[in-house]
């Protein structure tokens, strides 16, 4: 379970968040939406330890975040990859870190992205949907408790959206907790367990 308690965020006079309380539990998908500006991204960002609460606390099954970080997958913003590597070059140096996975893991998150027969070609070669669906492999490569998503269908072809339905669904059979940001809820609605509304500087119920 991931839990804010009385979280709020602000940026010298500019308030973003204001007491935020809200609870996302395992095995569930959850949708935020909210206009451009009302601090999707920072909430994200606020989740997954990028960023520290101006008040409150963000808990982890009660772990803060320098003792839960390693275990969320996250795509924060646009995915920036290293253009003079390969597809599988990428991610191989990023599996690197925690070394937790091997190269055959590595490939199956390529194919469950539909970039396998793309593995060895420079990412400079990639298209922005090519780009995104190397960034959501990145994602769930390690297999995560917590995967978050912001804006996750950007740049995604028809195939690619159904691509990224799919994971999200595997996934959350396997009991994972799923935070999805996105503008684009005609996409993913039917998948959200409980959808939320940023708005007014806090989480409602949409």
């Amino acid at each position: 379970m991931i839990k804010l308690e009385n979280v709020s965020k602000k940026f010298r006079y500019n308030e973003i968040l204001d007491h935020v309380n809200c609870e996302f539990d395992d095995g569930s998908i959850y949708l935020i939406r909210g206009k451009n500006g009302t601090g999707k991204t920072v909430l994200l960002k606020l989740l997954c330890g990028l960023s520290k609460p101006t008040e409150g606390k963000v808990t982890f099954y009660d772990q803060d975040h320098k003792a839960y970080k390693p275990y969320i997958g996250t795509i924060i913003e646009t995915p920036i990859f290293w253009k003079d590597m390969t597809g599988m070059e990428c991610l191989s140096f990023l599996a690197s870190i925690r070394k937790i996975i091997d190269k055959e893991t590595i490939l199956d998150s390529l194919k469950r992205v539909g970039l396998y027969d793309a593995k060895d070609m420079s990412t400079r070669k990639y298209s922005l949907g090519m780009r995104q669906r190397l960034a959501i492999a990145q994602a769930v490569m390690e297999n995560p408790d917590v995967l978050l998503f912001d804006e996750p269908t950007n740049s995604l072809d028809d195939d690619g959206v159904d691509i990224f339905r799919k994971i999200v669904l595997e996934e959350k059979e396997k009991g994972k907790t799923i935070v999805i940001v996105s503008h684009n809820i005609e996409d993913l609605q039917d998948l959200a367990d409980y959808t939320l509304l940023l708005k007014n500087r806090n989480l409602v119920e949409a």
